[in-house]
């Protein structure tokens, strides 16, 4: 994009636990950059007035949970990224005011999976064969889906969710590669990289799944992060702990991708690169 947004913010409901402000306004502040980063909880009967105002004053952010579905409904216009995920959690306006969208939960997953992955592997490139095991059907599942797809030629990939006919719905959209399953245990079982794409352990302790059905040395991607119990030495999520705890090492929580995608957005809205060390940083400095 050539403008320069006249406003930045993440719209959602709820937004108070999100760290997206901390690490933005950090990047906007070393860029040099007259902006601050706000984030505004918008009930899904406000998104359209919210849109509107952003509209006048040519605003861009960032979209979470739950309006990804309908800031793709409407987008002007939308990136292919975004077109194959059904869903945008990255926004902009153009000069003439149209309402652009795009995806950076995709690269953003990617940035995180693969060297995970790779490491889980011992640096062995994985095969065409490779098994991805996705937890949920809605937004977050979908960028996953279509990076391991993007990523990982001939990917076999395994959906559940506590709606099967949801899970169906989104495996229909991708062909064969992509299948719903009705127990959690046939999608984990045997999955090299095993990904919870719920919002599940977000507010609590629930798990997504069993950690003991996830075999050892399996990759583990929790996209859910607890902003209170963020620590350098181990994952946020009880479920990822857990998960850590059975042998399974290789496994992160929701942060290091909440990073990537923010990074690819800033990309997005100014055409430059943000210091990822600085945002990683504003983060741990706001958690001493």
């Amino acid at each position: 994009m050539t403008t320069v947004p006249g406003r930045l913010v993440l719209l959602g409901h709820p937004v108070e636990q999100s760290l997206s402000p901390t690490f933005q306004n950090a990047a906007l502040r070393h860029a040099g950059l007259p902006l601050r980063y706000q984030a505004l909880d918008v009930p899904a009967d406000r998104v359209d007035e919210t849109l509107r105002g952003l509209r006048a004053t040519r605003g861009a952010g960032n979209v979470t949970i739950p309006h990804k579905r309908v800031m793709f409904e409407r987008c002007d216009r939308r990136t292919d990224v975004a077109e194959r995920a059904g869903a945008v959690n990255t926004f902009w306006h153009d000069d003439e005011g149209r309402l652009h969208g795009d995806n950076t939960d995709v690269p953003g997953f990617a940035d995180v999976a693969a060297p995970l992955l790779l490491a889980s592997r011992g640096g062995v490139t994985p095969p065409t064969a490779l098994r991805v095991a996705v937890l949920g059907a809605g937004g977050a599942a979908a960028a996953t889906v279509v990076a391991a797809l993007d990523r990982w030629e001939g990917c076999e990939i395994r959906l559940w969710s506590r709606s099967l006919e949801r899970a169906r719905a989104l495996a229909a959209r991708f062909g064969g590669a992509v299948g719903a399953v009705l127990r959690v245990e046939d999608a984990v079982g045997d999955a090299a990289l095993v990904v919870n794409a719920t919002p599940l352990g977000m507010l609590d302790d629930e798990m997504p799944c069993d950690p003991l059905l996830i075999r050892d040395g399996a990759a583990v991607v929790d996209l859910v992060y607890r902003r209170e119990a963020l620590s350098r030495r181990r994952p946020s999520t009880a479920w990822s702990r857990a998960a850590r705890e059975r042998r399974t090492a290789w496994v992160v929580d929701g942060l290091p991708m909440l990073l990537a995608q923010g990074a690819h957005a800033f990309q997005r809205w100014f055409g430059v690169t943000p210091d990822a060390t600085v945002m990683r940083e504003a983060v741990w400095g706001s958690r001493r």
